[in-house]
């Protein structure tokens, strides 16, 4: 079973789209569920939902790990076309995860208590993001 999740973003950051997956595997009984995101400029984690602060934290541990491309310490950088965080972006992305692999159970991704799913933004302005999600059922 195959889907796209579509996740509407306002600049950097961590958008969660745990109930929309949750939604959309609600009654699918057991299986594995892979997402992909469909971009070189954005992530998907696993993070804690709980404290806003955990996300705070870690865009700006990332944003001073990897500063825009118009930061002194970032000169070396030559693609620079398509503005001073696409760069950034892409290495941001090349850090964390592409994909995810998350088992369900009884319809329910098994995420512990803190658990979400989310996109992670590194681009500064608006983008429509997509992720696949592909469901394979056990037998």
């Amino acid at each position: 079973m195959q889907t796209r999740f579509t996740i509407q973003t306002s600049g950097p950051g961590l958008y969660e789209f745990t109930p929309q997956v949750t939604a959309w595997t609600k009654g699918q009984g057991d299986g594995l569920l892979t997402l992909f995101v469909r971009h070189t400029s954005c992530s998907l984690l696993i993070q804690e939902n709980a404290d806003p602060d955990v996300q705070r934290d870690l865009q700006e541990f990332f944003q001073r790990l990897v500063p825009p491309s118009s930061d002194p310490s970032m000169r070396y950088l030559t693609h620079t076309l398509e503005g001073p965080d696409d760069m950034p972006a892409h290495i941001k992305a090349a850090m964390m995860p592409m994909s995810l692999s998350i088992p369900v159970s009884a319809g329910r991704p098994v995420l512990g208590t803190w658990q979400g799913i989310y996109l992670f933004e590194h681009r500064s302005r608006p983008h429509r993001r997509e992720v696949a999600g592909l469901l394979l059922r056990a037998e």
